[in-house]
């Protein structure tokens, strides 16, 4: 093994550094879809590339890839691990490995040059590294006999975390080659090694991770990290391990109803090893058992952590040294073994595989206002009885600017609300001056009371029945400190805007910042427009994707929930591959979710309605979230072009079909659905829904199984499509009256959707039924296309003679053009609605702001996007408190149509991960968006589209990008095929481009890679 400069912290998960020398011709080198990853389990890693070219339609023709042991082995004759020799393919993304086994715990240099299509070289990429985990998934090979083990006789749930360390003398050798540290916990751990906190590569700066190794069906797997900790035993005698313990999501509320939960409590534990290598090509290992010296106490200041309720720190209880040399721990209590093995002997334990939930320091948001109230007044006359809060102007501060760093003095009966300006999800970094003793609690909240129905307090105080029974509370009890004292949150975290202080006595807060955590580290996407509103609902569901994208995909981020729901997942899941480098992080949630198939769902078969834990997991009718299990691994394969989710998945994903088929036999129905188009203003049936879902899914199974190679299955999948077609349509389809109505009153809702009108019944031809009709096919004639188009029109339109004409419906109580759809109808809703040529609709719905629509929670004060289409208005209130969460992506799923429509960069479903993709801008027929800038950065590099209106609408400036060793099909509004022009050639005389057609006042092309600037006639 080669010595190998260390580098302060490390990561178990991708580095979100660019590619050195990112102008390389070859460049972006991945493994595992990681930049330089640490400590990967895989066999066969998966390899990838990126080529650059300023030459126009330049591909790639073939390539070589070179593994070795050392930088200076990576050459054709000297490479000991694998050369591939030169292959003939365009292949740049998931190449698998086929060289030499590798060995466990060692890192692995490699590159790969490149020839294009006419065999010349295109270049050879800057060397890259990749190094393997403990290779094993059984918690014992490779972990050199580290054990599970807990505090000596620590009562699970009694107060205080447990506190562990160990000192180990280090060999007597001149020099430290390398150093790495794998650790997990039964809870969340904080690591130290010789006093410094543990820390990732981010940013080209370190930052720490939130709550490792993350949440998990701990019967099933637990995940380890791999830290790169050579800078922090280099120059120290000895080395000085140190480990904090928290619940985590496996031992609190949040884990009730799982197969490992004890009311009593489970014992939280940590596994570890440190490998330590010498110079001299010897090594050490300090390993975690119940003989090895380690210690552990109770008795530090961490009192008690609960992802729901927060964390309570005493500083007065803080022991100075604990995770260095010198400290005195002969009164700590030994350690001993916890039995989690000997429980759950079939669990593994696994190298996690994607980006870790970290702080990201370039996204900290600091007050943009503190109010200091002294009181309440006027309960008598306000509208809710409540009254509003007394403010002290002296201590008010309003201005941005100031509010950034002012310092603010309050006493005990006294309120500070620190207004952050964005609703966010980590934690608050604060500094505070006051007496010993003094308890300090911040509560956290993502809305301030009015004078509304659903307010609960006095106005301008911090709402929080939405939390339900979570007490989001950071509790802080001085030490005294005159210098001042700063602290954040390290057990818990929190989904908020706003943070109240109060304490005991007097106390300064000096400082307050919202340190934002999330997995979704490396955003790849952006969509911007010259309309502010518009870019705000983007920014929206940015910060809704950042804040629920933490360790697994969930529905919200402050409530007593925070859960892993599969519904939300899947509907969002393209939009969040759009935004962030997310393939991996949906992958290892995939692999959950399938974990909780076998544990959780219906005879080991149905997909779960949550992932992971078996909090809310309803059995029975799960269409929409359960379908997650087939729609996931096709929306990763989708977006990234590598297979390998599907070929994981498949037999889950069969086994998952079959059983439908089981429930339901030749009726060709689906499960059955409890939960419905959820949250909908307008209701469908939901075992319509499940219809449509069971169609929906039997069509993906049949595209993924050619994509595996399984043709005969493919083919085995279309007829099951045929036959739940024929099934829908007779049930559902009706033709009387000369006219096509879609029969979405059928049953009922969902039965267990709160807050809902019990009394509101389902309706025909509602908005979600239609849509799903239209993208399923799921009709027999152009005719009857034709009429559901116009019945979807007009459902939408929403006029006064559409009332008239519907005086039931539920659409009588909303204003024209609005939406009615909820959380199974909302991702198809614009695509829908664009590929049926009513893009003018499309728009018209994006820049509504009356409710229901996406800009009314932007209208309304909202930094993140809502559960609810009203949950909160300045005129009506608050929404039902029972389920009325202020962070949640699902709606964000309008995205999708931003980057594929609107900006125009689709995928081309026939060429997964954008080998081959559509650019397809869709101008905004309603004038609101007259500029449009949308870039991606796909598996090939980056894709740009912008485009302009101008001279009244009459000219169209469109630049676009494609990757080299890509190309695109281009369909651009234009008078005339000659009418779209590269200075003053019609395209279709530029080299290399060809014509497909001009039709409907679209011009189709096909173009080679490089960049255009072009121009067209619009009319």
């Amino acid at each position: 093994m080669p010595v190998v400069a260390g580098v302060v912290g490390g990561s178990a998960a991708a580095q979100a550094a660019p590619s050195r020398r990112p102008d390389a011709a070859v460049s972006g080198l991945t493994v595992e879809h990681r930049t330089d990853p640490l400590g990967m389990d895989a066999e066969r890693p998966r390899f990838g590339w990126r080529m650059r070219s300023a030459v126009r339609g330049r591909s790639q023709g073939s390539y070589q890839i070179l593994v070795a042991s050392s930088p200076d082995r990576l050459t054709a004759g000297r490479a000991d691990l694998w050369n591939s020799g030169r292959v003939r393919s365009a292949d740049s993304v998931a190449v698998p490995y086929a060289g030499r086994a590798l060995r466990a715990s060692t890192r692995y240099h490699w590159t790969v040059t490149v020839w294009d299509a006419e065999g010349s070289p295109v270049g050879t990429a800057p060397t890259a590294f990749f190094e393997t985990g403990l290779m094993s998934t059984d918690g014992v090979g490779g972990w050199e006999g580290a054990q599970w083990i807990g505090m000596k006789g620590k009562t699970p749930n009694s107060a205080g975390a447990p506190m562990l360390r160990k000192v180990a003398a280090l060999k007597d050798r001149p020099k430290v080659g390398e150093a790495r540290l794998y650790v997990s916990a039964l809870g969340v751990y904080e690591a130290y090694v010789n006093g410094r906190h543990v820390t990732v590569e981010q940013d080209g700066d370190t930052t720490t991770e939130l709550l490792p190794p993350g949440s998990t069906n701990y019967d099933a797997r637990v995940n380890y990290m791999t830290y790169d900790v050579t800078g922090l035993v280099t120059r120290e005698p000895d080395v000085t391990l140190a480990v904090v313990l928290g619940n985590g999501w496996y031992n609190g509320r949040i884990s009730d109803g799982s197969t490992y939960y004890s009311e009593d409590g489970n014992a939280l534990a940590v596994k570890a090893k440190l490998l330590i290598r010498y110079a001299d090509g010897t090594s050490q290992t300090v390993v975690t058992g119940p003989d090895g010296g380690w210690k552990a106490t109770d008795t530090g200041p961490y009192r008690a952590d609960d992802i729901y309720d927060g964390q309570t720190y005493d500083a007065r209880m803080e022991l100075p040294g604990w995770t260095a040399r010198g400290f005195d721990d002969a009164a700590w209590s030994d350690v001993e073994r916890v039995a989690f093995d000997d429980k759950y002997p079939d669990a593994q334990l696994l190298a996690y595989p994607g980006e870790t939930a970290r702080f990201m320091r370039r996204w900290d948001r600091r007050p943009q206002s503190i109010t200091v109230a002294t009181g309440v007044t006027g309960q008598d006359g306000s509208p809710n009885g409540r009254g509003r809060i007394v403010v002290d102007p002296a201590r008010t501060v309003t201005d941005p600017a100031k509010a950034a760093s002012a310092p603010v003095t309050i006493g005990s009966g006294e309120t500070a609300v620190f207004d952050l300006g964005q609703n966010m999800v980590g934690v608050a970094r604060y500094r505070l001056r006051g007496p010993a003793g003094a308890k300090v609690e911040f509560r956290f909240g993502e809305m301030l009371n009015d004078d509304s129905a659903g307010a609960d307090g006095p106005e301008g105080s911090l709402y929080r029945a939405n939390l339900r029974s979570a007490k989001a509370t950071s509790t802080y009890v001085l030490k005294g400190d005159r210098r001042g004292e700063t602290h954040q949150d390290s057990l818990s975290f929190y989904g908020f805007r706003y943070v109240s202080v109060t304490a005991t006595d007097t106390v300064t807060i000096t400082d307050l910042t919202g340190k934002v955590a999330t997995s979704a580290i490396r955003e790849i996407g952006t969509v911007t427009t010259d309309d502010p509103d518009i870019n705000q609902l983007a920014s929206n569901i940015r910060w809704g994707q950042r804040g629920n994208y933490l360790w697994v995909p969930t529905d919200c981020p402050q409530r007593d929930e925070r859960l892993g729901w599969t519904g939300d997942t899947q509907v969002f899941a393209t939009t969040g591959l759009y935004n962030v480098d997310a393939g991996v992080f949906l992958s290892h949630f995939q692999d959950t979710v399938v974990d909780s198939q076998a544990i959780y769902g219906m005879d080991k078969a149905q997909f779960t309605g949550v992932a992971p834990t078996g909090r809310y997991n309803f059995p029975g009718g799960g269409s929409g979230w359960a379908d997650a299990g087939v729609i996931v691994p096709w929306t990763v394969w989708q977006m990234t072009g590598d297979a390998t989710i599907v070929k994981d998945n498949w037999p889950a994903m069969t086994r998952y079909l079959d059983w439908i088929q089981e429930q339901t036999g030749d009726t060709y129905a689906g499960q059955g659905s409890l939960t419905g188009d959820w949250l909908a203003p307008q209701k469908t049936s939901a075992q319509l829904m499940s219809d449509v879902y069971y169609g929906y899914s039997t069509r993906l199974m049949a595209q993924m199984a050619r994509a595996i190679g399984s043709t005969a299955e493919g083919e085995s999948y279309d007829r099951l499509f045929g036959r739940i077609k024929q099934a829908f349509v007779t049930k559902y389809l009706s033709t009387e009256g000369g006219t096509a109505t879609v029969k979405s009153s059928l049953g009922d809702a969902s039965p267990i959707e709160p807050g809902s009108d019990p009394n509101q019944k389902t309706e025909d031809n509602s908005q979600t039924a239609l849509l799903w009709v239209l993208k399923l096919g799921f009709y027999e004639t152009e005719a009857q296309r034709r009429m559901l188009v116009g019945h979807l029109a007009d459902n939408i339109g929403n006029d006064e003679a559409y009332k008239a004409a519907h005086p039931n419906s539920s659409r009588v109580r909303y204003a024209e053009n609005t939406l009615s759809v909820g959380f199974l109808g909302v991702n198809v809703l614009a695509p829908v609605l664009t590929d049926e040529g009513r893009a003018d609709l499309a728009y018209k719905l994006l820049h509504q702001d009356a409710l229901p629509s996406w800009l009314f929670s932007a209208k309304n004060g909202a930094t993140t996007v809502w559960e609810r289409w009203n949950s909160y208005s300045r005129d009506d209130g608050f929404g039902p408190v029972s389920m009325n969460s202020f962070n949640h992506y699902a709606y964000g799923a309008i995205m999708e149509w931003m980057y594929a429509y609107m900006a125009g960069i689709a995928r081309d479903p026939d060429s997964p991960g954008f080998k081959r993709f559509v650019l397809q801008p869709h101008i905004d027929p309603t004038g609101g968006i007259t500029q449009v800038s949308g870039s991606y950065e796909s598996p090939y590099g980056e894709i740009r589209s912008e485009w302009a209106v101008g001279d009244g609408g009459r000219t169209l400036v469109y630049d676009a990008v494609v990757p080299a060793n890509s190309e695109a099909t281009l369909r651009l509004p234009a008078t005339s095929a000659d009418a779209v022009r590269e200075g003053r050639t019609p395209l279709a005389r530029v080299d290399g481009v060809r014509l497909l057609g001009h039709t409907d006042g679209v011009a189709s092309y096909r173009i080679p890679s490089g960049r255009y600037r072009l121009t067209a006639r619009l009319r």
